[in-house]
């Protein structure tokens, strides 16, 4: 499928909805918590992700908002969604998620006292892949704490992101994916964007990853080369 990847094939960041939304919600793992070891490059060795989970996948809920959606960002770098999000995922083929092992939501606590009650989705947990999609060291405007030294994971620490692009030709296909170079961010396909829009999927961000901004400590964008 790498031949499908061009200059003009359009990419998000996936993320949660804002802070106060009407999804706002967060989640915490229930005991027993069971994890393994986190991922390693396979050509450096070096630690390119948290600890992984292992069952039994058991939650309690936190919910700000008003209502739970088909969207929950986690701590380390599994995501739950709901089960008409995998109905849809698969009945349309989509691609790049791992797991979908069934949750148990043990308690669900409503942060704003309401008087109806709280329709309590089904969730999965799902894992995006390790894609082989790179971000590009040169066209991109992230400020890099130290350049990665490895050509394979390309890991490194980054100060600021305003804006980064994939490197042509490294995109195998995925719709949803953790890039090298990046990977502690969800980036999705052009199709996982229709598709999120076509279901009215909620509690999800999706930013074109040229127009996504990070930066805490107000750095400002790294300088693109000259020619």
């Amino acid at each position: 499928m790498g031949s499908e990847a061009s200059t003009s094939s359009r990419f998000f960041v996936l993320e949660e909805g804002d802070v106060g939304s009407y999804y706002e919600v967060s989640f915490e793992k229930a005991e027993p918590v069971n994890r393994a070891d986190a991922p390693r490059c396979q050509r450096c060795g070096d630690i390119i992700g948290l600890l992984s989970w292992l069952p039994p996948y058991r939650v309690k809920l936190e919910l700000h908002g008003e209502e739970l959606g088909d969207f929950i960002d986690g701590v380390g770098y599994e995501l739950l969604v709901s089960e008409r999000f995998v109905e849809a995922f698969r009945a349309e083929g989509l691609t790049g998620l791992e797991g979908f092992h069934p949750v148990e939501v043990v308690r669900v606590r409503r942060m704003k006292k309401k008087r109806e009650p709280l329709t309590v989705l089904r969730y999965f947990v799902v894992w995006p892949c390790f894609g082989r999609a790179a971000v590009d060291l040169v066209l991109n405007r992230v400020r890099f704490s130290t350049p990665p030294t490895c050509t394979e994971c390309r890991a490194t620490g980054i100060n600021a992101t305003h804006g980064f692009v994939l490197e042509p030709g490294t995109w195998a296909g995925e719709d949803i994916f953790r890039p090298r170079g990046m990977q502690g961010k969800v980036v999705v396909s052009e199709r996982f964007n229709r598709f999120v829009e076509r279901h009215g999927l909620t509690n999800m961000r999706l930013t074109l990853t040229e127009q996504y901004v990070r930066d805490p400590s107000h750095l400002g964008p790294a300088p693109l080369p000259t020619a």
